[in-house]
Order: structure tokens, then C-alpha cells, then sequence
């Protein structure tokens, strides 16, 4: 039986992490202070125009190597609701947490991890992270460089008017670097966001008291690059750029998401 690239190079992602994992236990030194045994809950929060399934492979490789993990689905109504709900899931887990938030899903995390201690690290995957008083859609044409609204149509609905990725501009916009068979169904599947809602203002941001890291696409067509490196750099934040990868890094190049998060794990343990 043939094994497809991707899935082998998951394989040996996961054989390294256990390996690694298991390792770092085996050689603290008698003197180190001492560190909490429990890993922590990865919390996984999906943007717009996608759902909690483009987290699978960064979810199967956290699983192997010990770590619990919740990927709710982001109502992608407005910011503050938004952030309430899943801010009522972090409510829920008694031991330490880090949230990684993909695009709209870093605005949501960044207001959602405000209040809790046990948040010990954020994660912005190709993500906003807002300011107080900034929304995405300001944020996304800070700099040049994004094909987000020109290839945005809309459809009003009973609680507002939700905004898609129009399907034939699907896979130059936000997933490039996915097979065009993925990014059709992908297409097909979108979860829309309330554009009203997510105009919204942004809150005080969590990373102005939690440690921050980044993962940049440089190949990102919905968030400019230099719109993330921008919120990096302010939020003093931890940065990983993945040259080439696209608006989904954390499905076409989940190896190096995987080593930003373990990254914040090993910086906050």
C-alpha cells in the first residue's frame, strides 16, 4: 500500500513529538524547580469561511503526543458573543490552557482568554490579534495585500447579512496551496460570518498580559503578512514565518503549527 506524503510526514511528526516529549521528562535536572505534570487543554478556534475539521491534522498530532484538545465551533456571529462562548468553554477546564485561534479565531481569543489564569499561552495561526477598539476587517487592509473583499459576496439572513468567499475565487484566496479537489469542497462548505457582527470593536486584548507566539504564512492572501508581522511585533510575540504556505497553514504545513504550540508549552510549563 502506497502512503501519501503528507500522511507519512504526520507520521514522523508524531513519532518525533512523543519522543521529544517523553525525553524532556527523563533529563530535568534533580535541582530544576519544580514543573506541573499535566499537560495543558489546547482550546483550537476556527475563523471565518471555515469549521473546527481544518484543525484535523494539527488535533491527531497534539492527540498522539499527550495533549487534550477541544475545537469548538466558533458561532461567528459578532466579536463579544463570539468570545463569551468560548470563554464559557475555557470556563469549563480546571487545568492550564493554551488557545490557538486561526484568522477570526484570533480576534476571538484574544478577547475570550481575558479573565482566565489558567490561559497560559496564546497561539495566532495566520490570525488576527486586535488592538482595543480595532476590528478584522479594518485590520485586514492596513497594509496592501489582501484579495479578501473583492471576492467577498454576501447573503442577508434573519439576524443580519453573512459574507462568503465567492467559490471561483475560493482557492486563490484562502487556500492556494491545497489541492484544488480539497478547496472545492472546502468551498462548498464554508461557514460564513456576520459582517456587521464582525465589524465590530475589538476589547482589551489578552495578549497585552499573556505571552504570545505567531505563525505568518508569506504567501497569505487574506491577512497580508505584513498586517500579521505588524500585530507580532506589537504584541511581542514569538514569531515562525512558513514561507510559501497559505491563508491554512495550519492544514497544508501543520508540522510547523504544531511546533509553534509546543513551543509555547515548553516556554510556559
Amino acid at each position: 500500500m502506497t502512503i501519501r506524503p503528507r500522511r507519512r510526514a504526520l507520521s514522523l511528526l508524531i513519532t518525533a513529538l512523543t519522543l521529544m516529549l517523553g525525553l524532556t521528562a527523563t533529563v530535568a535536572p534533580a535541582s530544576a524547580a519544580p514543573r506541573t505534570t499535566a499537560r495543558p487543554t489546547i482550546v483550537l478556534v476556527h475563523g471565518v469561511f471555515a469549521d473546527a475539521s481544518g484543525w484535523n491534522a494539527t488535533i491527531a498530532a497534539l492527540q498522539a503526543a499527550g495533549f487534550p484538545v477541544i475545537a469548538p465551533a466558533n458561532p461567528l456571529r459578532d466579536i463579544a458573543g463570539d468570545a463569551e462562548y468560548v470563554s464559557s468553554i475555557v470556563g469549563t477546564i480546571a487545568g492550564p490552557v493554551i488557545m490557538v485561534g486561526h484568522s477570526y479565531g484570533g480576534a476571538a481569543i484574544t478577547n475570550a482568554a481575558r479573565g482566565h489564569a489558567n490561559v497560559k499561552a496564546l497561539v495566532y495561526v495566520a490570525a488576527f490579534a486586535p488592538d482595543e477598539g480595532e476590528n478584522p476587517l479594518q485590520l485586514a487592509d492596513k497594509f496592501p495585500g489582501s484579495k479578501l473583499a473583492p471576492a467577498l459576496i454576501t447573503r442577508a439572513y434573519p439576524g443580519g447579512l453573512d459574507g462568503y468567499i465567492d467559490q471561483a475565487k475560493f482557492r486563490d484566496v484562502f487556500a492556494a496551496d491545497l489541492p484544488a479537489s480539497t478547496t472545492r469542497l472546502m468551498a462548498a462548505t464554508q461557514r460564513p460570518g456576520n459582517l456587521i457582527g464582525l465589524s465590530d470593536a475589538s476589547g482589551v486584548p489578552a495578549w497585552k498580559t499573556v505571552p504570545s507566539w505567531f505563525v505568518i504564512p508569506t504567501a497569505d492572501n487574506v491577512i497580508p503578512p505584513a498586517v500579521q508581522r505588524f500585530m507580532a511585533q506589537r504584541a511581542g510575540g514569538t514569531v515562525v514565518e512558513v514561507k510559501g504556505a497559505s491563508h491554512v497553514v495550519m492544514q497544508s504545513r501543520p508540522d510547523t503549527v504544531v511546533r509553534q504550540i509546543l513551543s509555547a508549552y515548553a516556554a510556559t510549563r
